[in-house]
């Protein structure tokens, strides 16, 4: 536990907290839908054990996790990075573990850039790889959202679909004053952040030598974010589109596994349609406060797919889906993540 601490902004009782808050909404809420919904518990239909099922399950989740990792690499690529690929998909699995036991997925990014500065990657550089990964995903997330909103008509004109749009207007605004003030205002962020510093400084929390060696790394992990940021939009346009096209990948293979659930469990689906409310639902958990989401997610699901999955089904078809998208993935990321801590620990050692 303390060794994972290192890589998490939480305490030890914060983390632990933030598991078990986990877990308890996992569970807490298909089971609140079950019981609105009414029905007998459900239990698994023939197809989900049937091998070709199975199969395309497996193949789903292999693209899903390998595509993942390629759209960093791409990333990293574009900004004149190499890191191998081999090492970049134990990311995948420590990022999803970490990510989902903070709230609002903040440990993710932490993990990331902790990992990719131990394979030679510079703070700012890391920092800004992951910050574009991200920023490919809630592009290509929010912009059709309220598309979606209009196309999907029990959405359309319902309090719900205008507090979505009101919503991903707000959210879309201040991640563009965000960017904007970041590359055309670098020294404003910077003079924030050192004024920020000056606080504890002046309350004697950290000495005068300790300000001045924050507000020097400040500076230079800045600059270093904001020249590999503009070496991005200048970068070899092949690497770009490969970073935006797995991203794509990424998102599309994230989005199928309701579609691919249903077909499990026998429903007829419209593929399309399935897509679309799988990414509004991915939109709303963005604004999750709970570790990974967790709670939100499983009711925004089953919200927007109560109309069209029967009550006998849906509640397993939440289960199922937050299993393979995310529990799986959190479970391979536990031995991984270990490993990588273990390791970073004997190495040390022996330094």
């Amino acid at each position: 536990m303390s060794r994972l601490s290192r890589i998490l902004p939480l305490g030890r009782k914060r983390l632990l907290a933030s598991v078990l808050l986990f877990l308890a909404l996992s569970l807490a809420v298909p089971w609140v839908i079950h019981s609105r919904l009414g029905g007998d518990w459900p239990v698994l239909e023939l197809q989900v054990w049937w091998p070709g099922w199975l199969a395309a399950c497996v193949l789903l989740l292999l693209l899903y996790y390998l595509a993942d990792g390629l759209r960093l690499y791409f990333t990293l690529r574009v900004l004149k990075q190499r890191v191998p690929l081999t090492s970049l998909l134990p990311l995948v699995f420590l990022n999803l573990l970490v990510s989902n036991l903070t709230p609002m997925a903040t440990g993710g990014g932490i993990a990331q850039v902790w990992y990719l500065r131990r394979h030679g990657v510079h703070m700012g550089t890391a920092t800004a790889a992951t910050t574009l990964r991200t920023l490919q995903s809630v592009l290509l997330i929010f912009l059709p959202v309220p598309l979606l909103i209009i196309w999907l008509n029990p959405l359309a004109g319902t309090g719900f679909g205008e507090t979505l749009e009101f919503s991903l207007g707000f959210v879309a605004g201040v991640y563009l004053l965000f960017f904007y003030i970041l590359f055309r205002h670098v020294r404003l962020v910077i003079a924030t952040l050192e004024l920020l510093l000056r606080l504890p400084a002046h309350f004697n929390w950290i000495s005068a030598t300790r300000l001045g060696y924050w507000r020097f790394k400040i500076r230079r992990e800045m600059i270093r974010f904001v020249t590999a940021m503009n070496l991005f939009l200048r970068g070899d346009p092949v690497y770009i589109l490969l970073s935006l096209v797995f991203t794509a990948i990424f998102l599309l293979s994230l989005f199928s596994f309701p579609a691919l659930i249903l077909v499990g469990l026998g429903q007829g689906i419209d593929y399309f349609e399935t897509l679309g409310l799988t990414s509004m639902t991915t939109f709303v958990m963005y604004f999750a406060p709970t570790p990974g989401a967790a709670g939100v997610a499983e009711g925004a699901l089953g919200t927007l797919f109560s109309g069209r999955v029967p009550a006998s089904s849906l509640v397993l078809m939440v289960l199922l889906w937050r299993f393979l998208t995310i529990h799986l993935g959190m479970l391979i990321g536990v031995p991984i993540t270990l490993h990588i801590l273990l390791k970073g620990h004997t190495n040390a050692k022996r330094q």
